[in-house]
């Protein structure tokens, strides 16, 4: 059935609705990954967001029971040009359509998702409508004004505190919508891995003695978490601290630094950053919108984007803080940078 994405300036792309059939609306954006679209739907980082792929072709492999990246999807929406409703993979165990409708995700295909990401890629990331419905001019400007993604983490977040036992060094995991390969990455390294809720007290982090604090990724604006950031101080000069993209800019603001909206953000697998300390490219998974575009006193660059130059990586010149703005954990994307999580453990 006929269905249309409105956008927040006016404009209106068309396409036939898929999925569960319910207006949606929130901040749309674009994924240039050519795979990893459950990944992609599961992530956390993405809650509040209608993620429109660039990539023409969605749902040729199907989905599977394994490769999911929290309990459920996580966008408010999802845009493709084509969806595949006879997926061929070995490891294929429902089709795209059935996992979005059951899962009660808002979908539109036949949209020229070139078009759109062109007007992303000019006019920045901007809140839309997902619809059957015409709805008038005043009717969409105040659904999309009421419409923000403040309180996002706390949706994400573990409810209660959880353990993974291992035999090697003990990270106190802070989830403000962390990825399941994340924790696989440290259990693989034969981590004990504590996790504890977005808003948890940091002297109980601090009572659990782990050998390192780590800040995971989430979604949001990272200025809007204040009592978070103020948490995040308390663990400054006690404790080994690493993080990873939303973790990563709360952590330069809890040391002073700051972070702006980028245009249209960073969002795929297949985005070039270069190591400073090793002169060496590695192609990377992202998924942020926003960046630390001021480093804290006593910090130095250890990243930057091949793309646009963007602080990609900071380490402490005096404490044991180490955080990157990409995803090591891929999933999806290339695994060239996995090897950082060694670097955490040895911070």
């Amino acid at each position: 059935m006929k269905a249309k994405l409105i956008l927040e300036n006016g404009m209106i792309f068309e396409g036939r609705a898929f999925g569960y059939i319910e207006e949606t609306l929130g901040e749309v954006v674009f994924n240039t990954g050519m795979v990893g679209y459950q990944e992609v739907l599961t992530d956390p980082s993405y809650y509040g967001q209608i993620v429109t792929m660039t990539y023409p072709l969605i749902g040729n492999y199907g989905l599977n029971l394994e490769d999911n990246q929290s309990k459920k999807p996580q966008v408010k929406g999802f845009i493709v040009r084509d969806v595949c409703e006879y997926p061929n993979n070995f490891r294929y165990e429902m089709t795209l359509q059935d996992y979005l409708k059951n899962n009660k995700i808002m979908a539109l295909h036949k949209v020229d998702t070139r078009a759109l990401t062109k007007v992303l890629r000019n006019s920045g990331t901007m809140k839309g409508i997902i619809t059957l419905e015409e709805l008038s001019k005043e009717y969409v400007e105040d659904k999309l004004k009421k419409f923000n993604n403040d309180a996002s983490v706390m949706k994400v977040t573990t409810k209660s505190i959880y353990t993974i036992q291992g035999s090697g060094k003990h990270v106190a995991l802070i989830d403000f919508g962390v990825k399941d390969n994340i924790i696989k990455s440290f259990i693989n390294r034969n981590c004990k891995v504590t996790v504890f809720p977005a808003n948890i007290e940091p002297e109980v982090v601090l009572k659990a003695n782990p050998d390192l604090i780590f800040l995971s990724n989430g979604p949001g604006d990272p200025e809007k978490l204040k009592s978070i950031i103020e948490n995040i101080k308390e663990f400054i000069g006690k404790k080994p601290i690493a993080g990873i993209c939303l973790g990563h800019q709360l952590l330069a603001l809890a040391l002073g630094g700051k972070t702006e909206k980028l245009k249209f953000g960073h969002r795929g697998c297949n985005h070039p950053v270069k190591s400073i300390e090793k002169n060496k490219v590695y192609i990377t998974s992202q998924n942020h919108g926003y960046y630390v575009n001021e480093l804290p006193k006593d910090a130095v660059i250890t990243h930057v984007s091949v793309n646009d130059g963007t602080v990609e990586g900071m380490r402490h010149n005096t404490l044991p803080i180490y955080s990157v703005q990409f995803h090591p954990e891929a999933c999806p994307g290339p695994k060239d940078a996995e090897g950082i999580f060694d670097e955490f453990l040895r911070v």
